[in-house]
């Protein structure tokens, strides 16, 4: 049994890769000087545009008088590994586009063998005899992903097809998926998705994440609290 730690990390910022010599917050303003650039269009203002005015602008125009429309021409995409049950909510966001591992054509008695991600199991309690329940509680997990292993390496070595085996998986099986969308789009998502309301395994990954948006990107996703209640989030401008 392969068991990994879940992960979301930000791979490209409207292109531009985030860890490089520049560091992250060049890539945010490179990013966000481009937004700047298109929202003056509108008023054909592009002459104004100068070292440090996306800072005025993006602050005047997107956050003070909310035309968060011109956020949509810079996007990001980030790369997760979480499990399959994480997947089915992720591409709930219809906006985004999205790559996931595909179990119908990797066969994960061939290619790579399959990899599990552990669910958070309640803290130990003082009492004694409550950890070893929680103990049972992990052993019990362990062995349903090991049967479950286990039967689709039977499935395999006896001819069914990796789409028919994988029926036998549980949503406990890692799968990476690669998940492309503008920066407005992803602020709605990180409003909803890090609030205590959330999943645990979801904000196991996305808290993380919204600090590398807040790292790589200025301003755009200062005000948002992975501690807020989704309600009160919703009423934030997006």
């Amino acid at each position: 049994m392969n068991i990994v730690k879940p992960y979301a990390k930000i791979i490209s910022v409207d292109g531009l890769v985030p860890y490089n010599e520049q560091g992250v917050r060049m890539v945010g303003e490179a990013t966000l000087k481009k937004i700047e650039w298109c929202g003056r269009i509108s008023h054909r203002t592009e002459e104004a545009q100068a070292e440090g005015s996306w800072r005025r602008f993006i602050q005047a125009v997107v956050l003070d008088h909310g035309d968060w429309s011109i956020v949509e021409h810079a996007s990001a995409t980030v790369d997760f590994l979480v499990d399959r049950g994480i997947t089915h909510e992720l591409v709930r966001h219809r906006l985004f586009a999205f790559t996931q591992e595909s179990t119908r054509f990797v066969n994960y008695e061939k290619k790579m063998s399959p990899s599990f991600i552990l669910p958070p199991l309640p803290d130990p309690p003082a009492d004694p005899k409550h950890v070893i329940q929680i103990n049972q509680i992990q052993d019990a997990w362990e062995c349903a992903i090991n049967q479950a292993e286990d039967s689709y390496r039977c499935m395999i070595k006896n001819g069914v097809p990796p789409q028919i085996a994988r029926s036998v998986f549980p949503n406990a099986l890692a799968s990476r998926i690669v998940i492309t969308g503008n920066l407005r789009n992803w602020r709605h998502f990180l409003l909803m998705r890090t609030t205590k309301e959330s999943h645990p395994q979801m904000r196991e990954v996305t808290i993380p994440l919204l600090q590398e948006f807040k790292a790589a990107i200025p301003l755009l996703y200062d005000d948002i609290d992975p501690n807020a209640r989704q309600i009160d989030n919703m009423r934030k401008p997006r």
